[in-house]
């Protein structure tokens, strides 16, 4: 690599200073067990006596935070059937064929480019070609929105690669316009793309995963599909189908088509620095970082590679966004003035016409060169 082509971020360290960073820190040492166990163990190794308050509340902190981490333990294995004596078998990168919907831009063409650096295959079904320099890429043109184009292409892809191991649903749009200011053709855009594709591309590519007993399906859904916000309702309620959509499907999964071995991965990413949402108004980067599209892609390869069932939601404060509705309005009303979250999209919308409209995360290579990034996680 060239040292024109090597990334360069030259923004303030101060940037990078956030709430996930601190969450990030208190997780590796004041909630890690093993970091824990080491206080009363060096108080006693002090002379305290095993009575001693300090040693007493030290080892009850310590069995509270062994106690989080084992019950979490256990349900993520309880949730994936797992087994106690046996792991699963390592994920075999080089035998996968990925699915990737959306992939010509953003987010998903940094997954795709990253995964075929893995050894991986990638079929990236778009409405424009992936700009790629990886052989292992093959783009076939398709409006996903549309059950027809989706049924011919995916036959093709059967037939010329093979049957897919991994669909990863991320093509989306975004109108950015009031509820009235919304045209019926910009509602059924909308739902097409985010909500429609789903299940055409499970609907094409499915059955042959329940014919091995094998697969990973991964949502590419949103945090405004966990609570809403002004300015976005097409986009919020096609993200909040996608939600339940992973739910049914995991219950179909595992009690109708008895298959828990196919794998199902939600995505609730906050917001991310793209082009798209240039014009958007960020909300305050300490408690509400932005996110840049290599965080989402490095969850998703983690995800993969892990082989487990679970929800990713990013940033930090993405997890509180689910109990917002179980809290008194006021609660909610206060968070919404504090994230300016109904304030966030009050510039003119995007254009329709614009080329990265259909994905939602267009061209991470504004906040990033695509092959630094791709690079950073072989």
């Amino acid at each position: 690599m060239s040292e024109e082509d090597e990334y360069v971020d030259g923004s303030p360290i101060w940037d990078s200073l956030d709430i996930d960073l601190f969450v990030k820190v208190f997780t590796h040492t004041a909630f890690s067990p093993f970091f824990v166990m080491l206080i009363p163990t060096f108080y006693i190794f002090q002379g305290a006596k095993f009575t001693d308050t300090i040693v007493l509340v030290s080892a009850a902190y310590y069995v509270f935070v062994s106690s989080f981490w084992a019950i979490k333990w256990i349900s993520r294995l309880y949730s994936n059937q797992g087994n106690l004596l046996y792991a699963p078998r390592p994920f075999e990168w080089g035998e996968q064929i990925v699915v990737i919907t959306g992939g010509s831009s953003g987010v998903g063409e940094l997954l795709a480019n990253t995964l075929a650096v893995k050894s991986v295959t990638v079929v990236v079904l778009d409405v424009k070609p992936i700009q790629t320099q990886n052989y292992n890429i093959a783009y076939y043109k398709c409006d996903v929105s549309k059950w027809e184009e989706v049924e011919a292409v995916s036959k093709k892809v059967i037939e010329e690669i093979g049957q897919p191991t991994v669909l990863i649903n991320n093509a989306g749009v975004v109108q950015g316009k009031l509820i009235l200011d919304l045209s019926p053709e910009d509602v059924q855009q909308t739902f097409g793309v985010n909500t429609l594709s789903h299940f055409w591309i499970l609907k094409a590519f499915l059955p042959g995963m329940i014919e091995k007993k094998k697969g990973h399906i991964v949502t590419m859904a949103s945090a405004m599909g966990i609570h809403g916000v002004a300015q976005m309702t097409d986009y919020c309620a096609s993200k909040a189908a996608l939600i339940n959509l992973n739910r049914s499907l995991r219950s179909e999964l595992d009690k109708r088509y008895k298959c828990p071995a196919i794998r199902t991965t939600l995505v609730c990413p906050g917001h991310i620095h793209t082009p798209l949402f240039a014009t958007v108004n960020a909300p305050p980067q300490f408690f509400f970082p932005t996110l840049h599209p290599i965080d989402v892609v490095k969850r998703v390869i983690q995800a993969l590679d892990e082989t487990h069932s679970q929800t990713i939601l990013l940033p930090f404060y993405v997890h509180f966004m689910p109990y917002l509705q179980l809290l008194p309005d006021w609660f909610a009303d206060f968070a919404s003035w504090v994230s300016i979250i109904d304030f966030l999209s009050d510039s003119p919308s995007p254009s329709l016409h614009d080329p990265h409209l259909h994905d939602p995360h267009a061209d991470a290579r504004l906040a990033c060169s695509r092959r630094y990034r791709v690079r950073t996680l072989r």
